[in-house]
């Protein structure tokens, strides 16, 4: 059986690490490549660095921050924000990262997640989807959660599976750092519409959530931030708690 994988998430402002709640409100967490070696020691499966104000203000990721966060850390890197083009991942993964993340970009141009694939294959590019559970409804939004579309989260994992995609990263913006569990309903039917592996995201609080992400909601990992950078929950504890509850986990 594949272990369930535990990835803490450095959002990324102005070089620094934040944090917020429903995508809005955000404070410092700390030095990022401080923090990804810490995790990188911890035991962490793999890390996750999301320059979130690239897209909004039209710039591309911080290259030089994501190299020596790359070159402190020993465990697969994915990196997002502000990636438009095949020459974008090219020079990403030249610096150091072994996954990207496209989010609003895929949307604009549905086209870019099999250009990257067929480039650089398919387990290289994770397609983020931040969605809203409105009126009933999962609808996908773009630039950090600013832009609203009529995209359907369901319909959209299905097409970015189809035109390629290695994982999908569905972070629940209702959830989204409230610490009251992840949005485990629409996670298990994710893992039920697509046959790719889903990164969790959005509502961790307590060690029991990510148990739940697993066995509730079917996640195939589970990513997490705050619980992490002010040190509420430890990547070995969690670790140790999971297998426990028989959850399969690289200790």
């Amino acid at each position: 059986m594949l272990t369930k994988r535990i990835i803490p998430c450095l959002d990324i402002k102005n070089g620094r690490t934040v944090k917020g709640i429903n995508f809005l409100e955000l404070k410092d967490a700390g030095d990022p490549v401080e923090l990804a070696l810490k995790y990188s020691l911890e035991g962490a499966d793999e890390l996750v660095f999301l320059d979130i104000s690239a897209t909004e203000e039209r710039r591309k990721t911080l290259v030089q921050l994501v190299q020596k966060v790359a070159q402190t850390i020993n465990i697969p890197f994915t990196v997002g924000g502000g990636i438009s083009s095949v020459e974008d991942v090219e020079l990403l993964l030249k610096n150091g990262a072994d996954k990207i993340s496209i989010n609003s970009s895929a949307v604009k141009n549905p086209k870019l997640i099999s250009e990257i694939a067929k480039n650089f294959g398919s387990q290289c590019v994770v397609v983020a989807i931040d969605a809203k559970f409105i009126h009933e409804n999962w609808k996908v939004h773009l630039v950090g959660g600013k832009v609203a579309t009529e995209l359907d989260l369901f319909d959209w994992a299905k097409e970015v599976e189809q035109l390629g995609a290695g994982e999908i990263l569905f972070t629940s913006m209702n959830n989204d750092g409230t610490k009251n569990g992840f949005a485990n309903e629409a996670l298990a039917q994710l893992s039920k519409t697509v046959n790719v592996p889903i990164i969790a995201s959005g509502g961790a609080g307590t060690m029991n959530h990510f148990e739940e992400a697993f066995s509730i909601g079917s996640a195939d990992a589970a990513l997490a931030a705050s619980v992490f950078h002010y040190n509420e929950i430890s990547i070995p504890e969690l670790k140790n708690y999971l297998k426990t509850a028989g959850i399969p986990v690289r200790i």
